[in-house]
């Protein structure tokens, strides 16, 4: 799963570039993940939890399977959700959930994390600064129990999830513009390096 906020919205501590670009990263920085969820040789499918309307169109169009933000209560809520829907009729399959901010993330720093989730448990990536949560998984029967927003590293950590060490690329979530050059560094996806170049265009 991969939740995407609404544009008008999303990543305000981008603004700085100016609204369009603020929303044109924030739908490439999701774009840049979903790919490279589809190309995950451990995913069956990716399913996008928006209630954009530009997000869900750009994703779907990639391959992803797209749900509303129901019950629209927050991002907990509509993991859950989302966990249920990917389980309806496939209780045996595992559900992650992956931040939709992860621009440098690839396929294989994917399947490296999901192949470390322990059978019939769960499992977290913590983000950079140590204190939230980029990537949580359930392997079949276990229930995906998110706990995000402020802390929720130590709330998965002490509800029974294994931390995993994650490569900087899993770990770097983008909300400032130094974040932002931190993952450029590591080397971002396409969509993300086609946005940055006509920021750069322009400046």
């Amino acid at each position: 799963m991969v939740p995407v906020k609404r544009l008008a919205v999303a990543k305000s501590r981008l603004a700085a570039y100016g609204e369009q670009a603020r929303r044109d990263l924030a739908l490439a920085f999701a774009a840049d993940v979903v790919a490279a969820a589809l190309g995950c040789a451990l995913v069956e499918q990716v399913l996008v939890v928006t209630d954009d309307l530009d997000a869900a169109t750009a994703l779907g169009a990639l391959g992803a399977r797209v749900a509303p933000d129901d019950p629209d209560a927050g991002l907990n809520p509509a993991l859950e959700h989302g966990a249920e829907l990917l389980r309806a009729g496939h209780p045996d399959l595992g559900v992650v959930t992956v931040s939709s901010d992860l621009p440098a993330l690839t396929s294989e720093d994917l399947r490296a994390a999901l192949t470390a989730v322990p059978a019939g448990g769960r499992a977290f990536v913590a983000d950079s600064a140590g204190t939230g949560t980029t990537l949580l998984a359930a392997s079949a029967p276990a229930a995906l129990s998110p706990s995000y927003g402020p802390g929720s590293r130590e709330r998965h950590l002490a509800g029974g999830a294994v931390e995993l060490s994650g490569p900087a690329a899993l770990r770097r979530d983008v909300d400032t513009p130094e974040d932002l050059r931190d993952a450029l560094l590591l080397g971002v996806g396409a969509r993300t390096a086609w946005v940055v170049a006509t920021l750069r265009a322009f400046t």
